[in-house]
């Protein structure tokens, strides 16, 4: 089964935020916990959000990120200012990243190319990005137990350095963001491949997701798979995996090898004149132009 990120999953798991910038909540017997957050200027709607799933959103434990990107972790700032008490959980790297005025700079302008979309949502709250402490730096085997829920840290490198992806084996769920790539199309019938960082790093990755044989996946952006439709959706992420790199190669060739010409050319057929990806293009042009890269070094 397929279904759009929003409301109740099931008795456990609820959507906080926006659909396309979806914050998963965990609801355990003695603790709560959320699962990526969406970009800065959403904080206000996934803070009445929290409100709505959990009584109040001072009963939110943790905050966990699956990695470095402003789409993903942009409103713990501003939680952890409305939740004093927060827990902000992430792969140890980006302790020092979200410590750097020139990556909260970089993620600031970003997410304010993004402002008139939600300009509703933020009104005048201040939800300006901060230096943020990573209070519980996670790595491969680390286990947090919520209570009658469990989340299992696995490494999964590959979309970026620090991608870390969180199997809860009572429910058979996987949150993985991008590290399995994106749902893409209209009904998120294709698969837009993310291997930002490191190609074999991230067929590695989803070779060891695979094995944990997910019965629920919660995508990094829109959607939701179960069942059969989980298990397909990753066969068709590795598949695709082979196809973009060739895809990428002929671009290449198309543009004497040239990197910026290569990306000019993808840009311009595969995102402009096809529409069918939904990822922000700003965005989508900075994952292309490190994917474009790192295949031009592996040749």
């Amino acid at each position: 089964m397929k279904f759009v990120c929003q409301g109740d999953i099931n008795d456990f798991i609820s959507i906080a935020g926006n659909q396309f910038y979806p914050g998963y909540v965990l609801k355990g017997r003695h603790a709560n916990l959320l699962i990526d957050g969406g970009i800065n200027l959403l904080g206000p709607l996934v803070l009445r959000s929290l409100e709505h799933i959990l009584g109040t959103a001072q009963r939110l434990d943790y905050a966990l990120a699956t990695h470095s990107h402003y789409d993903h972790l942009g409103t713990f700032p501003y939680l952890r200012r409305q939740i004093p008490r927060l827990q902000v959980g992430a792969a140890e790297r980006i302790d020092g990243l979200m410590r750097k005025e020139s990556v909260l700079e970089l993620m600031d302008r970003l997410s304010e190319i993004q402002r008139p979309l939600f300009q509703t949502v933020v009104g005048d709250e201040d939800v300006h990005l901060e230096a943020i402490k990573v209070d519980l730096p996670l790595r491969q085997g680390d286990r947090i137990d919520l209570g009658g829920l469990t989340v299992e840290v696995h490494e999964v490198p590959g979309h970026t350095r620090d991608s870390l992806a969180y199997f809860i084996p009572e429910l058979d769920a996987l949150f993985a963001g991008e590290a399995i790539g994106l749902a893409s199309g209209d009904q998120g019938q294709e698969v837009l491949v993310e291997f930002a960082s490191s190609y074999h790093e991230y067929l590695s990755s989803l070779e060891k997701m695979t094995a944990l044989k997910p019965r629920l996946i919660g995508m990094a952006h829109a959607w939701v798979f179960t069942e059969r439709d989980a298990g397909d959706y990753l066969m068709a992420s590795y598949q695709a995996t082979f196809e973009h790199r060739k895809l990428i190669e002929r671009y290449l060739d198309q543009a004497g090898g040239k990197i910026n010409k290569a990306v000019e050319l993808m840009v311009a057929s595969e995102y402009d004149a096809k529409g069918t990806i939904m990822q922000e293009r700003t965005a989508y042009i900075a994952n292309l132009k490190a994917k474009i890269n790192h295949i031009a070094s592996l040749r």
